[in-house]
């Protein structure tokens, strides 16, 4: 899936650059600064998103909605007035819906989480609210997370600790941010459901590492990382 989405913006480029380079030479003149072209920085990105395989469904299907209607509004096909009174009940169902997809749609990732999941003892509640939490697992042995985070920001560095072969960690954030620091000999697999948010992992998968990390991630105007 993500060399399909690097084909799709190789693709993008090529057809941006062709039409520059025709309409330079006189063969073409087609105006790619129509009337609301800027709405394709949202659409394009949020398109390709799509087919990257990185588990942000919701959110790209967000921004290519938001992006198509701007563009529609801006070219007079649908009412400004029309937009900005609907406006703040959409977002409340897109939420709501992305709420559902996240936690009906049942998916390799997510099977796997449950299946580790089962019991909560030894697992760590990690809790930020207005306010920041900073914990570190110092050789110490770590069975898995729970973060939550509202208006806050947490990190979890499990740098030293011990880790089982297969280990959940599971984050919500709400309105802010969390981060989760592993030893580099670890392959993660990544769930991700962001709503006007998104997720970034920065570990390579390496067939070599014995390690697993399942993480389910969900983030709504928030962000989570693992670094």
């Amino acid at each position: 899936m993500k060399q399909t989405g690097r084909a799709l913006w190789g693709i993008a480029f090529i057809i941006v650059g062709t039409i520059i380079g025709f309409n330079s030479l006189g063969i073409t003149d087609i105006d790619i600064f129509f009337k609301g072209w800027w709405t394709l920085f949202i659409i394009v990105p949020s398109f390709i998103g799509l087919f990257e395989g990185n588990g942000e469904i919701i959110g790209n299907l967000i921004g290519l909605i938001i992006g198509f209607v701007l563009l529609f509004a801006i070219r007079g096909i649908v009412d400004f007035e029309v937009i900005s009174v609907l406006f703040v009940p959409f977002i409340f169902i897109v939420i709501g819906f992305g709420i559902l997809f996240n936690s009906t749609i049942k998916g390799t990732i997510t099977d796997k989480i449950e299946s580790l999941n089962k019991t909560e003892d030894g697992i760590d509640k990690i809790f930020a609210t207005f306010a920041g939490q900073n914990v570190v697992k110092d050789d110490e042995k770590f069975k898995g997370a729970h973060i939550d985070v509202v208006f806050g920001s947490a990190v979890l560095d499990l740098t030293k600790a011990k880790l089982d072969k297969e280990t959940v960690i599971k984050s919500s954030a709400i309105f802010g941010s969390s981060k989760v620091i592993l030893p580099k000999n670890v392959n993660v697999k990544i769930k991700s459901t962001p709503i006007f948010g998104g997720s970034k992992n920065n570990i390579t998968n390496k067939d070599d590492n014995k390690t697993t990390v399942y993480v389910e991630s969900f983030c709504m105007f928030g962000g989570f990382e693992i670094k």
